[in-house]
């Protein structure tokens, strides 16, 4: 069964400390204003140190700052709240601020509506109507009039109550939605009656890194951690358990169907029932790369689990089954990914049968009216084929130009699908395909007011440090002068097995309008060329990471884009451990430094919720001293150096982010500012009320992204907007 997400990426917030004599502007030909050298006047107040020193390996470690990982004590509160003041009196200052929040929120103001989906009776739907905080679930019935059938906005008066995961039961007749508030992982699920909208029992709280999939109409199975003791949005969850919800049954009796022995511990484990209701497939993890797999027939009541594949190696999911047919997509001796088959009976991998043999390109799959999809990223752009049950290719989809094409998947009798085209100067288009004669025609072009024909994206191909090609796509207006004076944003992720694909933001449009340059590397530890790209930026390998992205800044640099003068760094959750790791290591590579929600403490990030589980890309300050010792030399809370000019720096957390807790945000802002030898500012933005990004409300969207643009733009020695001044 298909679960429907809404998932609004955002930037950030955080915070800062200590003494400073203020922040400077270099001056690129453009003479301070007074109201630039009223800022310099700036200080910051100082935050204590206490005296916690750690040891590894027979090596103390120093941490001085361990008190703000008490996210939810009066005294960490108050140090936010006047850090909070200090950037916000700074941000205040700066002449354009509003004209930048004017222009995003005008440019944000127009309809937004993703594309259909079949439930029961019903046609559903997304829809914004411009500047809405969230996304309204609508619906109709054939060709009548769409209704509203949730509405977050309603959830709370600020906004901050976000829908999450959305599930139909097997007739679409009742629906089960997952809501997050003020940002946390954690959720709450409401059970309604469709036709009604009823809520048909008390809520179930406390779940976590949680799919809903439905069994038949009579229940779903779903996922959570016992609730921890201490703080709920740092303390460690380390055992996930997956339960089965019988449809009015207290919560306190759902079943644990898996995670509740010590041979069954995992950090991650998911259930997932297949369309005809006859298996339940389960995945468990002890990282966020490499899964067991097992099955229960749920056509014969006490039916043993039975294991597909325990190589934690390797990522192996079920995509389909025809009965006892199983069609798995996985990357076990195929680091590109393939799909296979296997007999339900036997189904270990040494039954496997090759379906759609893996390529030279990732591949990625669905399936939806009785075809498979694959679509595949060359050099981090898509190209999308059908096959037909047989493993026979019926054609390549033919998609509008070089970009990303969302999943082609719906249920296997649709004989209609719909996917959604982008890349970075387009904006989002909703085509409707038809399954069987392979036509693709528009079905709701994106209303955005943007000239996207004036603008031009351009890939390249840059050698890293020990050689290694990669690739990068610059976006910026036609008939850029390259005269190393455009303002850029250099962004980045790398790691996790993720891959960055060419997409429209109306934030980075209003960056482009300011004739901003918008660069995206594909760095090592991502997923844009398979397994052993993504392992080449692990562990003792993650200095590569690093490496790539330092060198996409000498490239732009010497291609003369820019210069470091005009250099801005950006990356957020994992990407903003990788701003935090290159601006210690090469401040003078970039300008400005804004690194986001960030993985900054290396040393410690496992013991707070599940960041345990990240140990497949980071490794842990225990696992060995040479372990240790690697993840010393580059964490950035570990690596500010007093008598360094650090780059002008808003790093941006939010107060309930319980996935990257906002101590690493508080540790290094803290560091910065006691140790910062240049007048450059080293500011931390905290939302308040907020999370790890999803779910953040468009009014907080809108001003976080005009704050960034505002502190990037100022600090390039830009006393008015570029659009409004010619260098």
């Amino acid at each position: 069964m298909k679960k429907h997400n809404l998932l609004l990426t955002s930037v950030l917030v955080t915070s800062v400390l200590v003494a400073c004599t203020g922040n400077s502007v270099k001056q690129t030909g453009n003479t301070l204003n007074t109201t630039q050298k009223e800022v310099l006047k700036m200080s910051y107040p100082i935050t204590k140190k206490g005296d916690v020193v750690d040891n590894y390996f027979g090596t103390d470690v120093a941490d001085p700052y361990r008190w703000l990982e008490d996210d939810r004590s009066e005294e960490t509160g108050a140090w936010v709240a006047e850090e909070n003041k200090v950037t916000f009196d700074y941000l205040s200052q700066i002449p354009y601020r509003g004209q930048l929040k004017s222009r995003l929120a005008e440019l944000w103001n127009y309809e937004k509506v993703g594309a259909p989906f079949k439930e029961g009776d019903y046609t559903y739907f997304y829809k914004n109507d411009g500047l809405q905080n969230q996304y309204v679930v609508y619906r109709q019935k054939d060709d009548g009039k769409a209704e509203v059938f949730l509405d977050p906005n309603s959830f709370s008066e600020d906004g901050t109550t976000s829908l999450g995961q959305l599930s139909f039961s097997k007739d679409g007749s009742i629906a089960a939605y997952a809501i997050s508030e003020g940002g946390s992982d954690w959720r709450k699920i409401i059970i309604i009656d469709v036709e009604t909208k009823k809520v048909l029992e008390t809520p179930l709280i406390d779940v976590k890194f949680s799919d809903i999939s439905w069994f038949k109409n009579e229940g779903f199975y779903y996922s959570s951690y016992d609730k921890p003791t201490g703080s709920e949005l740092s303390a460690k969850t380390d055992q996930h358990k997956l339960y089965y919800h019988v449809l009015g049954q207290p919560q306190k009796d759902d079943k644990i169907i898996f995670g509740n022995t010590a041979e069954q511990k995992r950090r991650y484990v998911s259930g997932s029932v297949t369309e005809d209701n006859r298996f339940l497939l389960i995945s468990g993890a002890i990282s966020t790369s490499g899964n067991d797999l097992y099955l229960k027939n749920l056509t014969k009541p006490n039916s043993p689990l039975v294991t597909i594949t325990d190589d934690f190696a390797a990522d192996t999911y079920v995509i389909e089954n025809e009965g006892d047919k199983l069609f798995l997509v996985t990357n076990l001796n195929a680091p590109n990914k393939k799909i296979v088959t296997v007999d339900a009976s036997a189904p270990e991998s040494k039954n496997w049968t090759d379906f759609i043999t893996e390529t030279d390109y990732v591949l990625s799959a669905s399936t939806g009216g009785g075809y498979f999809f694959t679509e595949y990223m060359v050099d981090a752009i898509s190209k999308v084929y059908q096959f037909d049950y047989q493993g026979n290719q019926v054609r390549e989809i033919s998609l509008p130009g070089a970009g990303s094409a969302s999943a082609l998947a719906g249920h296997k009798n649709e004989s209609t699908l719909y996917y959604s085209f982008s890349n970075y100067k387009t904006p989002g288009t909703i085509y409707r395909y038809n399954i069987d004669k392979g036509n693709s025609d528009v079905y709701l072009k994106s209303g955005a007011k943007f000239d996207s024909d004036t603008y031009e994206s351009q890939q390249v191909f840059y050698p890293s440090k020990d050689g290694t090609k990669v690739p990068m796509i610059i976006t910026y207006k036609k008939g850029l002068e390259l005269n190393g004076k455009n303002p850029t944003i250099l962004y980045g992720y790398g790691g996790f097995n993720i891959s960055l694909t060419p997409s429209f933001s109306v934030a980075r449009a209003v960056w482009l309008e300011q004739g901003g340059i918008y660069a995206v590397a594909n760095l090592r530890g991502g997923g844009e060329y398979g397994k052993e790209w993504h392992k080449a930026g692990t562990q003792l390998q993650k200095q590569n990471v690093f490496d790539d992205f330092i060198a996409a800044g000498e490239y732009l640099i010497k291609q003369n884009y820019t210069s470091s003068d005009y250099l801005a760094i950006q990356g957020g959750s994992n990407g903003g451990l990788l701003v935090g790791a290159v601006m210690t290591q090469r401040p003078d590579l970039m300008q400005v430094a804004l690194p986001a929600v960030g993985v900054l403490d290396m040393l410690r990030y496992h013991t707070f919720t599940a960041g345990a589980g990240w140990a497949y890309d980071y490794g842990t300050a225990e696992q060995s001293e040479e372990m240790f010792t690697y993840l010393k030399a580059y964490s950035p809370v570990h690596n500010v150096k007093a008598g360094v000019s650090y780059p002008a720096t808003m790093v941006t957390t939010g107060d309930h982010d319980d996935r990257v807790v906002p101590a690493h945000s508080f540790k290094f802002a803290a560091e910065l500012q006691a140790k910062q030898a240049g007048t450059a500012p080293t500011l931390i933005r905290i939302e308040t009320n907020a999370g790890h990004g999803a779910g953040t409300p468009v009014s907080k969207t809108i001003e976080q992204y005009a704050d960034i643009y505002a502190f990037t733009l100022f600090n390039m020695g830009f006393t008015v907007l570029p659009s409004a001044s010619s260098k």
